[in-house]
C-alpha cells in the first residue's frame, strides 16, 4: 500500500468518524435532553447558556455512556481537528522515510504550530 493511500484513508476516516459523531450528537439533541438539562431550544437560541470554554474533554467518555448530545458533538469536532493534525504527523513520517531533510523539518514546523494554535494559544488569550 502506498503512504499516500495511508493518508488519504487517515483523512477519510476521521472525516466520516466526525460526521457520525456529530450526527449522532444532533439526533440525541432532538431525542434526549443533555445530561446537564439542555434542549435543543436552550441550546440553539441566540441567548444560548452553552458555554464551550467551560467543556473539558477528560468529560467526554461519561457523557458518551449517558447519551450526552453535546459530548457527541464535541468528540465529532475533537475528531475533526485532529484529522489535519494526523495528516500533518503522517507527512513526517513520509517524507522522513523518503530520506527528504528539507520537507521532513519544514511539515515538523508545520506540526510544532497546529500544536502551539491549538494547546499554547488558547491559554495565553484565555488570560
Amino acid at each position: 500500500m502506498d503512504f499516500n493511500d495511508i493518508i488519504g484513508y487517515a483523512l477519510r476516516i476521521g472525516v466520516i468518524l466526525s460526521a457520525i459523531f456529530i450526527i449522532l450528537g444532533i439526533i440525541f439533541l432532538f431525542t434526549f435532553q443533555d445530561s446537564n438539562g439542555f434542549s435543543i431550544t436552550q441550546i440553539a437560541s441566540p441567548n444560548s447558556i452553552v458555554n464551550s470554554s467551560i467543556f473539558m474533554p477528560y468529560e467526554i467518555p461519561s457523557g458518551l455512556s449517558t447519551l450526552s448530545p453535546l459530548d457527541y458533538i464535541y468528540l465529532g469536532l475533537m475528531i475533526l481537528i485532529a484529522t489535519p493534525v494526523i495528516r500533518v504527523l503522517l507527512g513526517i513520517i513520509q517524507f522522513a522515510i523518503e530520506r527528504n531533510k528539507l520537507y521532513t523539518i519544514i511539515t515538523i514546523i508545520v506540526f510544532f504550530n497546529l500544536m502551539f494554535a491549538i494547546f499554547i494559544l488558547p491559554i495565553l488569550i484565555g488570560k
